[in-house]
Formats: C-alpha cells, sequence, structure tokens
C-alpha cells in the first residue's frame, strides 16, 4: 500500500492488535525525504540521497528486494496492571493516521499524563465510561487526556477520573468528537479505587449542600478537584455526546475560543458551572441535564484571549436543582451565585427555547454585562463588548426560581475586599415586591450609550479591522487593544439603539406563578452606601439595616416590568431565529505520514558513512541509538568536534532545566544556509533564524560537578528538519538517554517515552561566578510529546520548531556554559559573535552588517540580556529598567514559548512575547481564564506590589504540584534565583501606573466599586 492511499483511508484499523514496541523502535512518525521546496537551502550535490520504496540500487545491507516504507494503520491496547503506564506512553507517541490506542475494561491507574500531538484521523476508545476507567490521581502532569493540534480525533467509550487539572482538553483540534465519555473527581468523599469505581460512578442529585459543610447525600464537592471535566479549546467542529462530568472545581462540560460546536445528550453534575460556552462563534447546547451544580449552564465572553464569540442555541435542556455552594478558587466563575440555571455575560445572539429550569435558589436566568463587574466604561479590554445583546429567551418553562439568595460572606467582604458575595444579597435587597427573594429572570438593566467619538478600531497595520454583517467589529488577540469601546454599530443615525437587534425579547415562557417573574436590579447601585456602612458597623448586616441604608436611593427599588422585553408588542416583530449548528465532514490534510517501518528505520540506520560525516540519509527517521547519525567525531560524547562542519552555540538566557549544562550545536546541510530573520522588522517576533531542510539541532544536558572533576551526561533532544510525503517541511525531535553499554562505552538510546534521572551539580556560575549546588532525585526528561508542546506554536514551522536559536539570543561571542571541557572538542571554538562566524562559515545568510564591539556583541540588533547579570540589559544596573528587561528576557526564554497568541498557553490570554507591551495581556492585573488549584485561590496573575498576591509568583514557585508547577515539565525543583527576579520586579517595579494597574481592585473581581 502507497503512502497517498495510506492517507487517505481515513478509517482504516487492523482487526489484530499489533503489540506496542520497545523503546528501541519507538517511532516519532511524519517522516519524508530529504527532497524539498524550501527555497532558504539547496541540497548538497555530494550528500546522501534517501532509500526510497522499490529502489534496490547502491543500498547498504540490501538483499534487492524493495521494502514497505510505512506501517499501516495499528491497534495499540492498554492493559490494567503494572505496565500501563509505560504501554499507554510507548503508544501515544506512536499514534499516525488510522491508529487506534485501546484501553482494556477494568479500573487502569496511570502516573503520567496521555498526550496526543501533531498527528490526525486517531481513535482513542475504551469498553465503554462504565467499565473502563483511567485513574489520574497519582499522575505528574496537570491533565488526564490531552490532544494538541491534532486534525481528526475521536475519544470515546471511558471515564477519567481524579486528574490533577483538566480531565478531557482539546486544544488545536479540527474535527474532535468526545463520545460516552465521563470526567470525574473522588472530591471530598472516598477515593475512587479499583475496588468501588463500579459504585462511585454513577452519581445522583437529591439534596445538594447549599453552604460549605451541609450534609450532602449524594457527592461531597471540594475545590481540591481539577478545573475542567470537558474542555476543547480553541479548536473547531466539536461534538460533545452522551458525556458526562461530575466535581470540577470550575467548569463541567467547557467548549471555549472554539468554532462550530455542538454540546448534546450529556450530564453535568456536582461541578461549579455545569456547561459553558465561552468565546465560541457558533455554538449548540442540545437536550443536556445539568443539576446539583452551583449555575447550570453559561454563554458568555470573558477578555483578553484570542477570539470573541457569537451566536449560540440553547434547546431542550434541563436545569435543576443547581444549588450546591460555590466552591471554585477565583476567578469569574468564583462570583456566579449558587441556585442560577442559566446566565449570560457580554455576548451576543442567543437564542434560549424550549428549556426546562426548575428549583434554583437565586434565580433561573441571569442577564448581565461587564458593566456590574467592572464598571461602566472601565473594561480594560476594549476589543469585547461588555453587554449581552440579541438575547432570545422564548417558549421556556422556569418554576420555583430565587426562593433562597446565598448570604453573604462578611468575613471576605470586610476583611478580604470581595465583594461578589453581597451581589445576591443586594438583589434581594432591591426586590421590595418580594424583598429578601430572586426572581426566575434578573436582569442588571445595564446597556451601553452611543460612544459617537470612538473611532473603528484599527489593526497593526492601520487598517481598519474586519467587520461581519452588522459592522461589529471581529476581533481576534492580534489587534491591538483599542482606546474605547466601538459600539456605533448599534444605533442609528439619530443615536438611537437599534431594535431588537440589540436587545433582548421575552416571549412565551411559562413562568411559574411560585415565583416572582422577572426583575431589573440596576446594576450595583446603592452597593457602595452598603459596603460603607458596613465598615463602620458590621451588625448593619441584616435584611432590614441593609434595607434601611438603601431607602430613597435612586436605582434602589429593583424594576419588575417585563414588557421592556416585549418585543412584539414594542416593535412588530421579534428577534429571528438563530441557526442550527452543523459540523461538517471530515477532512484529512493529506501532511501526516503513517509510520515508517522497521525495516525501512533499519536500512537507514545502519549505513556506513565516510569519517567525519554525518549520516544524513538516517535523518529521515528516529535511529535506535544517537551514533547512527555520526553527528560527532567521538560518537560517545556529544561534546565532542561536530562532524559536517556543524557549529556549537550558546544563549544570552536560557530555559531553566534543575540547573543542567547544556551543550547545542546546529547542523546545517553541507551547500545550503540559514536565513537571518529577527523580530526587529514585525514580521519574526517569536520565531527562529530559519533553517533549511536537514537541519539538526542537537542539545546535550549534562550535570557537572567542579568539586569532583566530573560531568554525567543525561539526554541529547536532537531537533531535525523533515518533508513529509506531501512535500511539506516540518521539525521532529527525537530524544536520547545516555546509558553505559555492555563494554562501560556511553551510548545514547532512542527514548522517545522519556524518563527521569537522579542527578546532582556543583560548578560556579559562567555568566554571575556564583556557585551552583543541589540534587534531585526526579530530573525529567520529557517525552515526545511533551516536548512538541512547548516547540509547536501556529506562526512558527509545524512540528518541533527550535525555540533557541534567535538572534537577539545569539547576539553574544560564544563560550562553553561549563569549563569542563577546557580547550577541547567544542570547547575548542572561536570565542567571537556567534552570528558573524556563522556568516564567516557561509551557513548564515541576509545578514546585517553587524558592528561587534570589545565584547563581542552586536550593537547595530536586538539582543536579549543575560537576565541574571545586572546592568546586562544597557541600563544602569538595579534599575527599574534593567530589572525589567532582565526579567522580560527570563520569562520569553522560560515560558514565552507557550504563553504567546499562539501557542499551547494562547487560550489563558496571558502572553509573553518579547515586543509586547506591559499590560493586562502581560498580566497586569488580568484576571485568570481558569481556576481551579493553579490559580493558587488569587484573583489576579500580577497585582502590582505584592507578589504574594500574584498568581504568577506561586506557579513559578512551586515545584510538586501539577495544577500549579509552572513550567509544567522538564524541571523538577525551584529556580530560586528566577523567582527571586520575578518577585522583586512585582514588588518593586510594578505600580498602578502600569497600563490596567489600578485594576486589581483589592482581592476581587469586581472592579465597580473601585
Amino acid at each position: 500500500m502507497n503512502a497517498k492511499t495510506l492517507l487517505n483511508n481515513v478509517k482504516r484499523c487492523q482487526a489484530g492488535l499489533i503489540p506496542v514496541l520497545t523503546a528501541t523502535v519507538l517511532l516519532s512518525g511524519c517522516l519524508g525525504g530529504n527532497s524539498s521546496s524550501d527555497t532558504s537551502a539547496t541540497n548538497d550535490s555530494a550528500g546522501n540521497n534517501s532509500d526510497v520504496a522499490g529502489d534496490t540500487s547502491n543500498k547498504p545491507n540490501n538483499p534487492g528486494n524493495p521494502i514497505d516504507r510505512f506501517s499501516d494503520g495499528r491497534t495499540f491496547l492498554v492493559e490494567p496492571g503494572p505496565d500501563a503506564t509505560h504501554d499507554m506512553i510507548s503508544a501515544m507517541i506512536q499514534l499516525r493516521p488510522g491508529d487506534t490506542l485501546e484501553f482494556g475494561c477494568g479500573f487502569i491507574e496511570l502516573n503520567h499524563g496521555l498526550l496526543i500531538q501533531a498527528t490526525e484521523d486517531v481513535l482513542i476508545k475504551g469498553c465503554g465510561k462504565d467499565s473502563t476507567v483511567l485513574s489520574f490521581r497519582d499522575s505528574d502532569n496537570v491533565t488526564g487526556l490531552e490532544a494538541l493540534n491534532v486534525r481528526g480525533i475521536t475519544v470515546q467509550d471511558l471515564t477519567i477520573a481524579d486528574s490533577p487539572g483538566d480531565a478531557f482538553k482539546l486544544k488545536g483540534v479540527k474535527w474532535g468528537t468526545l463520545l460516552n465519555v465521563r470526567a470525574i473527581w473522588s472530591g471530598g468523599g472516598e477515593p475512587i479505587t479499583a475496588s468501588n469505581y463500579s459504585d462511585r460512578l454513577h452519581v445522583q442529585c437529591t439534596n445538594p449542600p447549599l453552604n460549605e459543610g451541609d450534609p450532602t447525600p449524594d457527592y461531597i464537592p471540594s475545590s481540591a478537584s481539577g478545573r475542567y471535566g470537558i474542555y476543547p479549546v480553541e479548536s473547531e467542529n466539536i461534538l460533545v455526546d452522551n458525556s458526562e462530568s461530575v466535581g470540577a472545581s470550575d467548569a463541567g462540560i467547557y467548549v471555549g475560543q472554539t468554532n462550530t460546536a455542538i454540546i448534546r445528550n450529556s450530564r453535568a453534575v456536582y461541578n461549579v458551572m455545569g456547561f459553558e460556552i465561552e468565546n465560541v462563534q457558533g455554538g449548540e447546547y442540545d437536550s443536556n441535564l445539568a443539576e446539583c451544580n452551583t449555575g447550570g449552564f453559561l454563554i458568555y465572553d470573558l477578555e483578553n484571549i484570542t477570539q470573541y464569540g457569537d451566536t449560540s442555541v440553547m434547546l431542550n435542556n434541563t436545569a435543576r436543582n443547581n444549588n450546591t455552594y460555590n466552591f471554585a478558587h477565583s476567578g469569574l466563575v468564583s462570583a456566579v451565585p449558587r441556585g442560577t440555571g442559566f446566565i449570560t455575560l457580554g455576548y451576543d445572539n442567543i437564542e434560549v427555547f424550549n428549556n426546562t429550569f426548575e428549583d434554583h435558589s437565586t434565580a433561573a436566568v441571569i442577564y448581565t454585562s461587564y458593566e456590574l463587574i467592572d464598571g461602566k466604561d472601565k473594561t480594560s479590554d476594549k476589543k469585547l463588548d461588555p453587554y449581552t445583546e440579541g438575547l432570545h429567551i422564548h417558549n421556556n418553562v422556569m418554576k420555583n426560581s430565587g426562593y433562597d439568595l446565598p448570604p453573604p460572606n462578611y468575613e471576605k467582604v470586610l476583611l478580604e475586599g470581595q465583594v461578589e458575595t453581597v451581589l445576591p444579597t443586594l438583589i434581594g435587597l432591591k426586590n421590595v415586591t418580594n424583598p429578601g427573594k430572586g426572581a426566575h429572570i434578573v436582569w442588571d438593566g445595564l446597556l451601553d450609550d452611543l460612544d459617537a467619538d470612538c473611532p473603528y478600531p484599527v489593526d497593526a497595520n492601520g487598517d481598519p479591522v474586519p467587520a461581519d454583517e452588522n459592522g461589529k467589529p471581529i476581533h481576534t488577540n492580534e489587534h491591538p487593544n483599542p482606546s474605547c469601546h466601538y459600539n456605533a454599530y448599534k444605533f442609528n443615525a439619530n443615536g438611537e439603539r437599534k431594535l431588537p437587534q440589540w436587545g433582548s425579547c421575552f416571549h412565551d415562557n411559562d413562568l411559574a406563578a411560585d415565583s416572582q417573574a422577572y426583575m431589573n436590579f440596576h446594576g450595583t447601585q446603592g452597593l457602595e452606601l452598603v459596603l460603607a456602612a458596613a465598615e463602620q458597623d458590621p451588625s448593619i448586616l441584616t435584611l432590614e439595616g441593609l434595607q434601611s441604608v438603601l431607602e430613597g436611593l435612586d436605582g434602589a427599588v429593583a424594576d419588575t416590568d417585563k414588557s421592556v422585553h416585549d418585543c412584539q408588542a414594542r416593535f412588530g416583530k421579534l428577534l429571528p431565529p438563530l441557526p442550527r449548528v452543523t459540523i461538517p465532514p471530515f477532512e484529512p490534510s493529506g501532511t501526516i505520514d503513517p509510520a515508517p517501518s522497521e525495516e525501512y528505520i533499519n536500512r537507514l540506520c545502519s549505513k556506513r558513512v565516510k569519517p567525519g560525516s554525518v549520516n544524513r540519509d538516517a535523518l529521515d527517521v528516529n535511529c535506535p541509538t544517537l551514533d547512527q547519525y555520526n553527528l560527532f567525531a567521538d560518537p560517545h560524547d556529544p561534546r565532542s568536534t561536530p562532524n559536517d562542519g556543524g557549529v556549537p552555540f550558546v544563549l544570552n538566557s536560557k530555559l531553566f532545566s534543575d540547573y543542567a549544562t547544556k551543550y547545542r550545536v546546529a547542523f546545517v546541510p553541507p551547500g545550503t544556509k540559514a536565513v537571518y530573520m529577527d523580530g526587529q522588522s514585525g514580521s519574526n517576533v517569536n520565531g527562529t533564524i530559519h533553517f533549511p531542510t536537514g537541519t539538526v539541532i542537537a542539545k546535550t544536558f549534562a550535570f557537572t560537578d567542579e568539586s569532583k572533576g566530573t560531568e554525567e551526561l543525561v539526554e541529547t533532544r536532537l531537533l531535525i528538519k523533515r518533508v513529509s510525503e506531501s512535500g511539506k517541511a516540518f521539525w521532529d525531535g527525537p530524544a536520547y538517554i545516555w546509558e553505559k553499554d555492555s563494554e562501560g562505552q556511553p551510548v545514547a538510546k532512542l527514548a522517545m517515552g522519556g524518563g527521569t534521572r537522579a542527578v546532582s551539580w556543583h560548578y560556579q556560575d559562567q555568566i554571575t561566578g556564583e556557585l551552583m549546588a543541589g540534587s534531585t532525585d526526579n530530573y525529567a526528561i520529557p517525552n515526545a510529546n511533551q516536548c512538541i508542546t512547548c516547540h509547536s506554536n501556529n506562526d512558527v514551522e509545524s512540528g518541533s520548531a527550535p525555540i533557541g536559536p534567535k538572534p537577539r539570543n545569539l547576539n553574544r561571542a560564544y563560550a562553553p556554559e561549563s569549563a569542563f571541557m577546557g580547550a577541547s572538542g567544542q570547547g575548542g571554538f572561536p570565542r567571537v559573535n556567534q552570528l558573524k562566524y556563522w556568516q564567516d562559515q557561509g551557513i548564515l545568510t541576509n545578514v546585517p552588517d553587524l558592528q561587534i564591539d570589545g565584547r563581542g556583541i552586536a550593537t547595530n540588533i536586538e539582543r536579549l540580556p543575560h537576565w541574571n547579570l545586572a546592568g546586562d540589559s544597557g541600563e544602569a544596573a538595579g534599575s527599574d529598567a534593567d530589572v525589567e528587561a532582565r526579567l522580560r528576557a527570563y520569562l520569553e526564554v522560560n515560558c514565552q514559548h507557550c504563553h504567546n497568541d499562539r501557542g499551547a498557553a494562547s487560550n489563558t490570554g496571558y502572553y509573553l512575547d518579547h515586543y509586547r507591551d506591559v499590560d493586562a495581556g502581560y498580566g497586569i492585573c488580568k484576571k485568570p481564564t481558569a481556576t481551579g488549584g493553579g490559580s493558587c485561590g488569587r484573583q489576579h496573575i500580577v497585582v502590582p506590589g505584592d507578589a504574594d498576591s500574584s498568581i504568577v509568583s506561586c506557579r513559578v514557585t512551586d515545584s510538586t504540584d501539577p495544577q500549579r508547577r509552572m513550567p509544567p515539565i522538564a524541571r523538577s525543583v525551584t529556580h530560586m534565583e528566577g523567582v527571586e527576579l520575578i518577585n522583586y520586579w512585582i514588588n518593586n517595579v510594578v505600580d498602578s501606573d502600569y497600563a490596567n494597574g489600578d485594576a486589581c481592585g483589592n482581592g476581587s473581581i469586581f472592579q465597580s466599586l473601585n
């Protein structure tokens, strides 16, 4: 079968089970020849040519018969038992188009996350969500199952239990289906185990706890549970069907920042929010059940993230008894009052019909805006429309609503400034018709006025951003934040609001007489007086006392006239029905190859080459041992002289990896050149130098002990630029672990599954002169899919693209990180500016005319400072500008490869790009997009002057909790020197004068009272 047939046969699956391969033949897949359309390079005419199927001429060990280059679609089986984690990792890193990863029946304990990366058309399945349970209770990763940048994945018939963070996460997925799956946490009860899972999986909803500590016969919720049960984000064409989430500390079933998504026939119970549609364009809830959550359904837009939503439909759902107390850590969801059936916030065009809402202690429906939270015109993200409009609620049944508003948490209000718990009380205070109660439908009554002086927003080039058919700007995170919120599209030439299009229509709802039908509580008017009075006299915090404070105040009385939403009577028309969501048929990309055959790998890797030459044929595949590539003069030492003109290099600021010493070498194919590209022109902000196909970048991690005169080699990671059968260039990243062979010689063996090693270090830092000493038993060698997480961004080349070799990070004189090698091997390379040296060696083109100073630094191009050397930024040592420049260098090399608007953490809206302004997007008073333990119970990423209240400080300090540890992989100890720099910057440099620096609000997400 040829490769084209394999790629187009998207549903093939062999009936038999193929055993999981051993580490020596684990395949990274995505393989191709050395031919390429890459215009930056030409092939070496004297180099090696790759084997192809059917070619029998002039090939080593060739018996004269053609070989099959690719394997057919395979099935990998993981059964319960002590080898389950190993078998799962071995399988997951091999998955290629048409492959299946099958979990057997029973309770399967896994101590590592299931990560699927950079593949397509794969199936993950079990025996049924009651029969196959994957327990991640002891996992070292935050997520249970995570699919990143996958085109076509189906996960079905299994349960994930006790994931430290998210249970099922799909990010950057096109065509993702979650069918008959369950996410569940043990909560505050006994752990779910092999002996009790049959009983624990089925959670009823009879009597949810209204307050923490109340008896709960069904399930004990816990803030220690993971954040999201089912979490597709930044994806497209998503279907969640017949699935369930139990116990998430944020949202049970959530789709965010996604285009075209359907959630149907599913159940959420005992989560904070049952279901969420967030920043989705084209979402649908159909025939779902939300019960015993804090809130049932949510449709909203969140600020400062990748895109903004529009058009979602909610039909045939049931929300009942969602009265569990709010057990979220922080963020917007922590402000949702218990007893809410449906809530919407800052999202346009929603149709809610044929649903049933019953038994909600606050309201069946809460219709609100960001003005309630931030204050009028104070929402920092001006791309976000703070108001929900085009809200159409009709033909629903609402029963027993608003009968028991949650009381305020006086301690948090008075001592911590967290006023959100007072809002339900305020609703009850203003309800003079039914004092102390809510209603079926509750509205904050807030709408914007025309801002006639606000110009239409423009992109970074000064051109108008795209608009929809109504004239509403279609913003993304690539657009700069405007100075004002443009809203002229909502108003006619006379400044009158266009209705009902930019309003709301409520009609033909069956509103039971057991509850008040409707109230408009007029936002936070009066809450300032309530809080001021309570601060002077806490005893006034009673219904009667607070009503006395509000007596006679304009806006203190709720409006109960729902005719304002009677569109037929007012305008003679209703909002038109919104379209149902349709997911188009799956389309394979054809750019990802099936796995290569073992015979093909062995042929290429066993080829003999002349001394000093790299085995370039073998670069098409992942060889079992590193020496088969012949990269180094001494095959047992990756610190020796590189073959084929390989060039060692170092970085100004490097990724922290448990104090490892690193040896980096770039092998540019002879006869080709890399292309100099920097970020100064704005066209390559996050990218590196552009390397030709066939390039290899090798990085060896070692641990140096200068007191003993030893250096232990641990791992060598390669980045190889390959070409798929379709002609698409991509980077692959095999990793090798150093061991001793039978003769005691060092040998590096392919270890796509990663590993751990006990290591120690004792050396003098080459930059600062400080002594670095310590040890760890858990130095982590990432598996192949984890490497892709950091190296794969959609603004760089596909696969595991390089991160470090940017001109600004290479702009320095070469000097090894360790003096261990002395002047031998790579230690003997010239100590001159690296970019100039590469140019002189003929492997780098398009280089500007460099002006080199006495330190070996080019002064006329961009440069990243040494993060740990005061004054290296060019500013006065220790000055605010110097600290911030070095802090930004540290965050760029340790965090930015994920935290940019196209990286693995793009969904967070927390971006650390080199040229980005330090504002809300850089974390200043930015609220987290998700809560869970990763928020550390804090409300903002960076709080000016207060590292102890800043989420980022907590995250970089932690080294043990998978929910908090950041970076999440490839470190096992805290980088104390880096933490000290971050904390110093927050405490002593960042203040309220920074953009958005006045929006932190005393630990509360509500800024409207500031």
